[in-house]
């Protein structure tokens, strides 16, 4: 005879009593093969419970009485073991997005058939999202967003900060070798005076004092390939 599975186990996170009897008889069922392990109506009793039980799946509502459970769910997974399912009647599209960015894998409206919520369980058990399309997009603009935005080069955004004329003063400094600020003026047609503002807001932008620290800047980060 084949050795029955191991039952699903589920730990509930909600601060409605009544919530919480009517999903404990719904999962915990004989038929189901899930079981409660473990209740919890408030963040400190949510840590303790999956620290102490490590529950395959936490069917997690978001409100806790005034404490979001998405600022602790970090915390609720850092087992390794449990898999967070969120299950919430709230309808702001940005918080239930940031639930799935803390590492939710899936979102569950609150008036949801029985057979769904089961059936959401067992998927997220199994290592699958439960999130439609619409929301899959979001998030993962949202995450691209983010990468995005941790490699940002500090050195390639004072690059940008240029104008096109100060990237061309830029250039003739390099290829004027020593030129000075008079023939580098003449050889962009402009005064000397111009020239010094230009300079003045070239230091600034890059975070150089002088000609010759511009210089070794310019050529140590390409610059003249950013003014082409």
């Amino acid at each position: 005879m084949p050795v029955p599975s191991s039952p699903i186990s589920v730990m509930l996170v909600d601060d409605h009593k009544t919530m919480l009897w009517g999903l404990e008889r719904l999962i915990g069922g004989e038929r189901t093969g899930m079981q409660v392990v473990a209740c919890a109506s408030n963040r400190e009793e949510a840590l303790a419970q999956a620290a102490r039980f490590s529950p395959n799946v936490i069917l997690l509502d978001i409100d806790l009485n005034g404490d979001c459970s998405l600022d602790f769910l970090p915390a609720l997974l850092v087992s390794g073991v449990s898999r967070a399912l969120v299950f919430s009647g709230m309808r702001d599209q940005a918080t239930l997005d940031r639930a799935i960015l803390a590492g939710a894998r899936g979102v569950l409206r609150k008036d949801a058939p029985a057979e769904v919520v089961l059936r959401a369980i067992e998927k997220v058990h199994q290592g699958e999202l439960w999130i439609d399309h619409e929301m899959m997009a979001r998030v993962f603009g949202a995450f691209t967003n983010q990468r995005a935005a941790t490699k940002k080069n500090p050195e390639l955004e004072k690059l940008a900060s240029l104008t096109a004329k100060e990237r061309k003063i830029v250039d003739a400094i390099i290829a004027g070798n020593g030129m000075t600020n008079k023939a580098l003026a003449q050889s962009l047609f402009i005064s000397e005076h111009t020239l010094r503002n230009y300079l003045v807001s070239i230091y600034k932008k890059l975070g150089v004092n002088n000609r010759l620290e511009l210089y070794v800047y310019a050529v140590r980060h390409h610059i003249s390939a950013v003014a082409g």
